[in-house]
């Protein structure tokens, strides 16, 4: 199966609106999904590909104060 089939077909086993999206209706539902698994392509692709995409990598150490023993 080629690169562009299966791009297809995963197009339209995803382009079914749910019943939320089909009440508020879509001009083209598989243009809509090539696009979204076209993001979700990028973003695995690149982890830093979505916007204000932030991870942190910190210790438990770095993100709490630590307690100061009393008097």
């Amino acid at each position: 199966m080629s690169d562009e089939r299966s791009d297809q077909k995963r197009v339209q086993s995803r382009a079914h609106l749910l019943p939320e999206e089909a009440a508020a209706g879509s001009d083209d539902a598989p243009a809509q999904a090539d696009a979204i698994l076209a993001e979700s392509d990028a973003r695995e692709a690149d982890r830093n590909a979505a916007p204000d995409t932030v991870l942190e990598r910190r210790t438990s150490d770095q993100t709490v104060n630590p307690i100061e023993p009393p008097d």
